[in-house]
C-alpha cells in the first residue's frame, strides 16, 4: 500500500481543489486529501468503493457507524444518504484516499461469469480490509494518470480489472446485487437517476414508479428500504445539499440558492436546512469556511 500511498499523495498534491478533491481523466475516479479533521458532511452516495491509504473516517448511514482507516477499504452499494467525518488528518500526515464509482454493467457481465453462492447481508456501506490485488491494479491507474496518451487506450482494460478482484474478493458477494439487470436495487436506481437529474423540480411519484418499472406503493416500499429514505426526502436532501455547496463553494446567498435548487419559500428552506445541518445557511456556511481556512 505504501506504493499507492506516495502516487495518490503525489497526484493530490499536483491537482488537488480548495476542497481537497482532485478529479482525475479516469471517468469516475477521484482523489482526496483533508489536512486536519472535518465537520460533519452530508451527502447521498451513489455506489463506490473508497481505498483509505492513510488518515481515518467515520461514515454514518441510518442508525449505524463505521470506522475505516489506512488500509481499509469503503463500499457503498447504493445511493444512500451518508454523514461522514475526517477523524484524523494533520499536515504532516493527511487523510488521503482513492475513490472509484462502480459501473453497474460491468458488475453485471464479471459476476455471470464468477460462481459464488454465499447469502449476502444486505447493508448497503461496509468496510474490509483493501485486498492486495485491488491496490496494485489501483497503483497502475493512478500511474496510468500521468502518461495522458495511454489513458483513454487503458483505463477500460484496468478498471474491467478493478472491478473483477472486488467481485473475486471479500466485496464480491455485497457487489452482487449491483450487477442483477432487474433487481429491485436496479430498478430503484433508475427512479434515483431521474430524482437527480430533476432534483429541482417537482417531480410526479408516478414518474419515478415508471421509470422503476413499480406501482406507487411498491416503488415506496423498495425505495426505502435501498435508500432508507422516501422519494420526497431523497429529493430534499438532494436540494439542501447542492444548496449548501452554491453557499459555501460558490457564494452563493440563502436566498438565491434556496430557489436555484426549486424552493419557492426562503423560511421553509431555512427549517428545512437547520433541520437537516444542525445550523441556519448562513452560519452553516460560515462555519465550513472557517474550518477551510484552518485547514490551509
Amino acid at each position: 500500500m505504501n506504493t499507492l500511498l506516495d502516487a495518490v499523495r503525489q497526484y493530490t498534491e499536483a491537482h488537488a481543489g480548495k476542497d481537497g478533491v482532485a478529479a482525475t481523466s479516469v471517468p469516475g475516479l477521484t482523489t482526496v486529501r483533508a489536512c486536519a479533521p472535518s465537520g460533519l458532511i452530508h451527502g447521498i452516495q451513489r455506489p463506490l468503493v473508497c481505498l483509505v491509504l492513510q488518515g481515518s473516517k467515520e461514515v454514518t448511514f441510518g442508525t449505524q457507524s463505521l470506522d475505516f482507516h489506512a488500509g481499509d477499504s469503503l463500499l457503498i452499494t447504493a445511493d444512500v444518504p451518508t454523514v461522514s467525518q475526517v477523524t484524523r488528518a494533520s499536515r504532516a500526515e493527511p487523510y488521503l484516499a482513492l475513490v472509484l464509482e462502480l459501473d453497474p454493467a460491468i458488475i453485471a457481465e464479471l459476476a455471470a461469469r464468477i460462481a459464488d453462492d454465499a447469502e449476502e447481508s444486505g447493508l448497503p456501506v461496509r468496510s474490509e480490509r483493501t485486498d492486495d490485488d485491488i491496490a496494485a491494479v489501483a497503483l497502475r491507474l493512478v500511474r496510468l494518470l500521468d502518461r495522458p496518451a495511454a489513458v483513454p487506450v487503458l483505463h477500460e482494460h484496468l478498471l474491467r480489472e478493478l472491478h473483477y478482484w472486488l467481485l473475486a474478493g471479500r466485496h464480491g458477494v455485497a457487489l452482487r446485487r449491483l450487477g442483477a439487470v432487474d433487481s429491485r436495487y436496479r430498478r430503484v436506481a433508475r427512479a434515483v437517476a431521474l430524482l437527480r437529474a430533476q432534483f429541482s423540480k417537482p417531480v410526479p411519484v408516478a414518474n419515478l414508479a415508471e421509470a422503476a418499472g413499480m406501482s406507487v406503493s411498491s416503488l415506496h416500499e423498495h425505495f426505502r428500504a435501498a435508500t432508507s429514505l422516501s422519494p420526497l426526502q431523497f429529493q430534499k436532501q438532494l436540494r439542501l445539499i447542492e444548496a449548501r455547496r452554491l453557499m459555501v463553494a460558490e457564494g452563493a446567498s440563502a436566498s438565491s440558492a434556496a430557489f436555484a435548487v426549486g424552493y419557492e419559500s426562503v423560511p421553509q428552506f431555512t427549517r428545512e436546512y437547520s433541520r437537516l445541518f444542525g445550523q441556519p445557511p448562513v452560519r452553516a456556511t460560515q462555519a465550513v469556511r472557517e474550518r477551510a481556512l484552518t485547514a490551509m
